[in-house]
C-alpha cells in the first residue's frame, strides 16, 4: 500500500474519510449536480452520472453562478452531500458551498490533488489541519 500526505489550507474543519471521486476540471452547480440524487448531471463533466454521495470530491474548483452553494446545501438536506471536498483552488463559490454542506474542505495543497488522487483512492481529509492523506492499493 502507498501513502501520500498532501498539505493545504483550511476551507472548512472537520475529519471525513472516503473513496475519492476525482475531475481535473471545474464543478458547476447550477445545471451541473442533482442534489436529490447526488450525481453530476453535467453533460459535458467528465463525471457525468457519477455518484458524489459520501464520497471525497475532488475538482479544480467551483463554476457557475451563486446557485453553486444552494444546490450543495440542498445535498446536505436530501442526505447526498460527499463526505468531504478537496480544490486545487478556492472561490467563494465553493467555500460557501462548502460551509453551507458541513462536510470537511481543504484547498491550496502542496501538490494539484486532481493530479494526485485518482478516482478510487481511499482518502483522510483533516479540515481542522489542511490535511489529506491517499492511501491507494
Amino acid at each position: 500500500m502507498e501513502k501520500i500526505v498532501l498539505k493545504g489550507r483550511c476551507v472548512v474543519p472537520g475529519i471525513a474519510e472516503g473513496e475519492a471521486l476525482v475531475t481535473t476540471e471545474y464543478i458547476s452547480g447550477w445545471g451541473g449536480i442533482d442534489p436529490v440524487k447526488g450525481t453530476i448531471i453535467d453533460v459535458r463533466s467528465d463525471l457525468y452520472e457519477e455518484c458524489f454521495t459520501g464520497r471525497v470530491l475532488v475538482s479544480k474548483g467551483a463554476k457557475g453562478s451563486s446557485g453553486w452553494a444552494g444546490l450543495f446545501q440542498q445535498t446536505r438536506l436530501q442526505n447526498t452531500a460527499p463526505a468531504a471536498m478537496i480544490f486545487t483552488t478556492v472561490n467563494s463559490k465553493a467555500a460557501l458551498g462548502s460551509v453551507v454542506t458541513r462536510v470537511p474542505a481543504v484547498a491550496e495543497l502542496s501538490e494539484d490533488p486532481t493530479e494526485v488522487i485518482r478516482t478510487g483512492d481511499w482518502v483522510r481529509v483533516d479540515g481542522d489541519q489542511g490535511i489529506v492523506e491517499i492511501t491507494r492499493k
